[in-house]
């Protein structure tokens, strides 16, 4: 090779290293928020979907997708105009009783949803050491998971959250390693079907509760924020405003993030189609169950990378889910709130996440059937999403707050729309349990 050939190659791989460097950069909130949508209970909700319909219910990942997107689009955007987050801001504009009942409803859901996690993840665990006691398990998960946030600093945390959020290819994989019927997935990607009986309404709730859930909403707004005080903006004044490439950063972060959970759940649930629904396994209990039922069905490598993957996004999840009840709750009451903070420094705010996880702790020693604690987590979200999806639609909406930033027509319009729906949600889950 010439000189100035190697020069040119050279060169070339330099500017890729580079861009992947930069677009790495761009991602953090919006993929971390996304990622930590498929948590272990989210995991089980799409294996059940698969397993019990097969392929029926592909649709919805395609419908999530840009509902997610917009809403989560534009909590973030309003933490990078207003500089606070969702729940100071619902504070400001909003009648305060409205707030405090949704907060008390969030920790109730997330705790739930923590202990769900947590009891999914040592599952899991056992699986792979067998011998390991399953109350071993969820108290070295708990303890792990309030390490990450209480004694790790902002900066090095939301690094770790990243690189866990590409533990999701593991699902991607395990799909990929099994046969997949094109025309199938095909139909039940493009042609919705839906039977109005109780049990298919209660999976509809449950997916849009795991895939639209108020804890993303307060935590993507608080992280932005994080992001924002990383970069040396410590006063709320010097995070007021913002600029079209902050805000065009952002809007790649967020899509890139939802995309990427969606498609996930997209892979998840033909996974378990093509395998557990093929054999006639329809009753999953759990993610763990999932991993167990597809060992011989679709092999080892398959049932190994499920395996992991649950540990992984539970790694992810628990402390997005604790940390979002804090920032809310912090916030409500006004209290000193924050992950650059110390535990010294905002006591009340870590207290709240220890609190939950504790509270998820315990809810594995009182022998609870997953499942209904699952339903009873997606109930309270499906009832919590569509108050806090009216708050973000009408602030993004506000000119007076968001300025040139305010919401287009088109995404306010959407914004209604994923309200509604999430109502309907609400109704369909009371009467699916009545």
């Amino acid at each position: 090779m010439k000189k100035t050939e190697l020069s040119d190659d050279i060169e070339t791989k330099t500017t890729l290293i580079e861009k992947i460097r930069g677009s790495w950069k761009i991602l953090g909130p919006g993929l971390t928020t996304g990622a930590a949508d498929d948590d272990p209970s989210g995991i089980a909700t799409y294996s059940q979907a698969g397993a019990q319909h097969g392929f029926r219910f592909l649709w919805m990942s395609v419908l999530s997708f840009p509902l997610m997107a917009v809403v989560q689009e534009m909590c973030a955007r309003i933490a990078l105009v207003t500089g606070r987050g969702l729940a100071a801001n619902i504070r400001l504009h909003f009648p305060r009783k409205m707030l405090y009942g949704s907060t008390g409803l969030l920790f109730f859901a997330n705790a739930l949803n923590i202990g769900a996690d947590l009891g999914m993840m040592a599952a899991a665990a056992k699986l792979l050491i067998p011998q390991m006691p399953f109350a071993f398990g969820v108290i070295f998960f708990a303890v792990f998971s309030l390490i990450l946030q209480i004694f790790i600093p902002y900066n090095k945390y939301a690094k770790i959250l990243k690189f866990f959020a590409f533990v999701l290819l593991a699902y991607i994989v395990s799909a990929l390693l099994v046969d997949l019927p094109l025309p199938e997935i095909l139909r039940g990607t493009f042609i919705p079907t839906i039977h109005f009986d109780k049990d298919t309404l209660l999976l509809i709730t449950a997916i849009l509760g795991t895939t639209i859930s108020p804890y993303l909403f307060f935590w993507q707004t608080s992280q932005e924020v994080e992001e924002q005080i990383k970069d040396g903006k410590t006063r709320v004044i010097d995070r007021m405003g913002t600029t079209a490439h902050e805000v065009r950063n952002m809007r790649i972060d967020v899509w890139f993030g939802m995309f990427f959970s969606n498609i996930v759940m997209f892979f998840i649930i033909a996974a378990c189609a093509a395998t557990l629904h093929k054999s006639g396994v329809t009753n999953i209990t759990s993610a763990a169950d999932a991993a167990q039922a597809l060992l011989p069905i679709a092999g080892p490598y398959a049932s190994l990378l499920f395996t992991v993957g649950i540990i992984g996004t539970g790694l992810l999840a628990i402390p997005v889910l604790a940390g979002s009840t804090a920032y809310a709750m912090a916030e409500s009451f006004r209290w000193k709130e924050g992950l650059f903070y110390t535990l010294r420094q905002a006591r009340a705010f870590y207290g709240i996440i220890i609190i939950s996880v504790i509270v998820g702790l315990l809810i594995n020693f009182f022998h609870l059937d997953p499942i209904r604690v699952l339903i009873f987590s997606a109930v309270c979200n499906g009832i919590i999403a569509p108050f806090i999806i009216f708050f973000i639609v009408k602030i993004s909406s506000n000119k007076k707050i968001m300025g040139e930033w305010v919401n287009s027509r088109s995404r306010t319009f959407v914004g209604w729309t994923v309200f509604l729906l999430m109502v309907l949600a609400a109704i369909g889950a009371l009467y699916s349990l009545l």
